[in-house]
């Protein structure tokens, strides 16, 4: 194996860390998981800078030169079509209508496919499931809200022009007071802009003005409502009152547009990503996505009604943590040489 050509690399691009896996000819895992950090704010051409230096490292812990990489699998956190990004999203305003995927080729002199991290991530966790028989649905609440599709068979839905399942722009029907609150992008009315970090602060910072929590811990912090929402999700993890409200409430928001997904998609599985999948509140958290996704799916879509009446659509935790991407940007990149 290690004088072939078989190997293919992922690269996955976050704002914070580029994590990097290296798979061998059977779409192994070769080496180790490597996590550099990102400079994606600082421009393309600095991020390559950090790309080089990840591949370099997964390549030397498998013991691999770099000859023997056919192809890589580079993700963005971005939509993009072709190879160029059309929107920012979290990168700097110069990713935006350049052909990434043309100019890292020319800097690596690799074959480079690119996705959605998304995508890449929906990917990896059904590669993960090598016994499922049904499609999936991946989710991610983060800074925003991904989203990626595999279908039954393990094709990776993209859509027409590589755009599909942008989740978080669905809209859903709720208000806060009169109003439809808006996400990072300016969208009112959609999902991302209950489920996601930018909804944890707008949430956080009027609730924090309720006279019930007038004397809370985080009023009583000289800090900004950012580095606040960022504590969030360690006091729940402590059963803070205040913290649950608002991560009840995004599971339940969450759920119920999962019941329309459920509507159009029938995956069979729905599989929930991000960092809540790491905390020890994580099975609450699923139970109040299912409270909110029951008030919404049809029965059908809850169960069978056929006796033994099995669950038609089920809910788990991401199993592959911060490599599922990686490793889905791998086996894309590996696939598409078949």
């Amino acid at each position: 194996m290690s004088n072939s050509k078989n190997y293919c690399a992922g690269l996955d691009i976050g704002g914070t860390t580029i994590k990097a896996m290296l798979v061998d000819g059977l779409g192994n895992q070769a080496g180790d998981l490597v996590e550099v950090r990102s400079k994606a704010d600082e421009g393309y051409l600095k991020t390559f800078e950090q790309l080089h230096e990840a591949l370099k490292l997964i390549l030397a812990s498998a013991d691999v030169s770099l000859e023997q990489v056919a192809a890589i699998g580079l993700d963005v956190p971005a939509p993009c079509s072709n190879g160029v990004i059309w929107g920012k999203a979290n990168l700097s305003v110069d990713w935006v209508g350049v052909n990434i995927r043309e100019e890292f080729a020319k800097s690596s002199g690799k074959h480079i496919i690119m996705i959605n991290d998304g995508n890449a991530a929906a990917f990896g966790e059904f590669l993960m499931r090598p016994d499922l028989k049904t499609g999936l649905l991946f989710v991610a609440p983060g800074t925003g809200l991904g989203g990626g599709l595999v279908l039954p068979g393990g094709y990776l839905y993209e859509g027409a022009n590589g755009l599909a399942m942008e989740i978080g722009a669905i809209s859903v029907p709720f208000r806060e007071g009169s109003k439809m609150p808006s996400d990072a992008n300016g969208r009112e009315g959609s999902l991302e802009a209950w489920v996601s970090l930018v909804a944890i602060r707008r949430q956080l910072e009027s609730k924090l003005q309720a006279k019930r929590y007038a004397n809370h811990t985080l009023n009583r912090e000289n800090s900004s409502i950012k580095e606040k929402a960022f504590k969030l999700r360690d006091f729940a993890e402590k059963g803070d009152g205040l913290a649950l409200e608002i991560f009840r409430k995004q599971a339940q928001v969450l759920g119920f547009a999962l019941g329309d997904q459920c509507s159009e998609l029938d995956p069979g599985l729905i599989v929930i990503g991000g960092g809540l999948a790491e905390t020890n509140f994580k099975d609450w958290y699923l139970q109040e996505v299912r409270r909110g996704f029951q008030r919404r799916a049809s029965p059908f879509y809850q169960q069978s009604p056929i006796s033994p009446h099995e669950a038609t659509t089920r809910f788990e935790w991401a199993i592959g943590g911060d490599a599922a991407a990686a490793f889905g940007a791998a086996r894309k990149a590996q696939s598409e040489l078949a």
